[in-house]
């Protein structure tokens, strides 16, 4: 009895036709010169094979604890003020140990309130010890410091990420790296500008608004001076390196208050822009409605107060609050086209919780992975090949059938990675490294392994006596569960692979899994459908060429 394959037939066809247009998408010409044009226009090298840059960092934890203590010694002091507790100072005492604050000059009498006040409000986070009847520490306790590392590297990832997708890498790796404490493994693939990756990736470009306490002073004398002689624990110093209204570039100083009003992750959005009126460069910044109505609070009980705008540590621009201000607003300052822009880019992206020193940098040049690219494709097609004139050799006319399979095999899983670039714009495609090369290998062999199962079960119905049709039914029946099972629990094992290893491993187990789940349509679907196509032609008694 015939079977109708019409509608199976138009399915392959149909991904046949989607596979080579992910793979070529819409060639300009059919010429060898158009096709590989719009095959390396799809298909996306991994930085072994396209070359790039790799790089290890070190995220600075303890800038991030030191910010963290900072805040809350901030806190503190206004804690203490709203009690009407009196205190002389509160600091980090310590850099190397920014996890210690200490609380100095309290009144004896008061000493059962300022702990009290301590244990309410931070006991969660610190552990409270006494000095003496007016001196007090408090210390991060090691779980929460712990907890605020792994925060702090993730963030940076997270910034990485955004900042890298920016740039439009294909595929880059941003990852923890597991060898070393706080460490992040940055792997961009065709990017070899080092300027550019240090800009992005290692300044922070972090950009605070301060309350301005005074200034502008000459030095740090002056500014002492002008507060009696000291500054307080609750204010710093910040030099300011612009051209002043006055049109004067002498270096001064400020003093600020050392909590920010609003800090770069505050920032929702940040374009460049020009002042229409002065013709200086502007950032136009939208911040996010919790940290807009927190501005709107201190900007609307400060109007004709001024405040100060600081990134990376220096004073940018200081400015007058004419009106209040909620999320929408605008940065100018003395900045260069070059700022304007990194600054924009960077706030839209998030600014980086702590900074990054680079311990390892490497660029993998083009030359090395276009030999990297000629020896894998040509292992590749050696053993697509070899293979091929083995299965013909082997099965006779249902080598015909195999080959067939295994070619669409490979057709679709390049397509599959040539669709991914398509549909995503080419900022999360799919990309091919070496490694993935030798997925692409075994999953030929993994191919050829599911044609033998089959086609061997074909020939022992066949030795038995039965049919050839009865045969291809019996045998693709009794093959299928074992087939299944291999490919599920080596695309198990691709999922470990490519959960726990690096970028090119994980290449290795995106090509391996796209192909295994190809091989299950073509070695199944595709190569029965050729055979019951050939049984349609089969003359009554005609044997079955295998």
């Amino acid at each position: 009895m015939k079977k109708n394959l019409n509608n199976k037939i138009a399915l392959i066809v149909a991904v046949l036709v989607v596979c080579i247009w992910g793979i070529f998408g819409a060639s300009s010409g059919f010429s060898g010169k158009d096709l590989m044009e719009g095959l390396t226009k799809r298909i996306h090298y991994g930085l072994d094979l396209k070359g790039g840059a790799h790089l290890i960092l070190q995220v600075k934890v303890e800038e991030a604890v030191n910010a963290e203590t900072n805040n809350t010694a901030a806190r503190i002091q206004q804690d203490l003020k709203k009690a009407n507790l009196t205190y002389s100072q509160v600091y980090v005492p310590d850099a190397a140990k920014p996890q210690v604050i200490r609380v100095e000059g309290t009144a004896t009498a008061s000493s059962s309130a300022v702990q009290s006040l301590l244990d309410s409000k931070y006991s969660n986070e610190y552990n409270l010890d006494s000095v003496s009847g007016n001196a007090w520490t408090l210390t991060m306790k090691p779980m929460v410091m712990a907890a605020l590392e792994k925060k702090t590297v993730q963030q940076a990832i997270e910034a990485l990420e955004d900042r890298v997708n920016a740039l439009g890498v294909s595929e880059p790796v941003i990852q923890e790296y597991g060898l070393g404490a706080n460490q992040v493994l940055v792997e961009l693939p065709g990017v070899e500008n080092e300027s550019d990756i240090e800009k992005i990736i290692q300044g922070t470009n972090r950009l605070e608004i301060h309350a301005v306490v005074g200034g502008p002073y000459k030095d740090e004398q002056e500014a002492a001076a002008s507060l009696g002689g000291a500054i307080p624990a609750e204010d710093e110093l910040k030099s300011f390196t612009g051209v002043m209204a006055t049109g004067s570039d002498q270096q001064s100083v400020y003093v600020l208050q050392r909590l920010s009003i609003v800090a770069g992750n505050d920032f929702r959005s940040a374009d460049p822009g020009v002042d229409a009126n002065t013709g200086r460069k502007e950032v136009n910044f939208t911040l996010t409605n919790e940290a807009g109505d927190r501005f709107y609070e201190y900007t609307s009980k400060n109007v004709n107060h001024s405040m100060a705008v600081v990134m990376n540590d220096q004073v940018k621009e200081v400015a007058n609050i004419e009106n209040a201000i909620r999320d929408t607003g605008r940065i100018t300052g003395s900045f260069s086209q070059d700022e304007v822009m990194a600054l924009s880019k960077l706030l839209s992206t998030g600014a980086l919780p702590a900074s990054l020193s680079q311990l390892e940098k490497r660029f993998v040049g083009a030359s090395l992975g276009a030999d990297s690219i000629r020896q894998g494709v040509r292992a590749a097609i050696v053993g697509v090949v070899v293979v091929m004139v083995f299965m013909l050799i082997y099965y006779k006319g249902s080598g015909i059938n195999a080959d067939l399979a295994l070619f669409l095999n490979l057709l679709i899983l390049l397509g599959i990675m040539g669709l991914s670039s398509a549909l995503s714009g080419g900022t999360n495609a799919l990309t091919l490294t070496l490694p993935g090369i030798a997925g692409v290998i075994l999953t030929i062999g993994m191919g050829v392994d599911s044609n033998v199962l089959i086609f061997e079960r074909i020939r022992e119905e066949v030795r038995a006596g039965k049919a050839p049709a009865a045969a291809v039914d019996q045998g693709f029946a009794h093959a299928w569960v074992t087939i299944v099972d291999t490919h599920v629990t080596t695309i198990v094992s691709a999922a470990f692979l490519f959960v726990f290893g690096t970028g090119p491993v994980k290449g290795f187990a995106v090509t391996l899994t796209i192909g295994l789940l190809a091989n299950l349509f073509t070695a199944v679907f595709v190569s029965r459908v050729i055979f019951d196509a050939h049984l349609n032609k089969l003359k009554p008694g005609e044997p079955l060429s295998i």
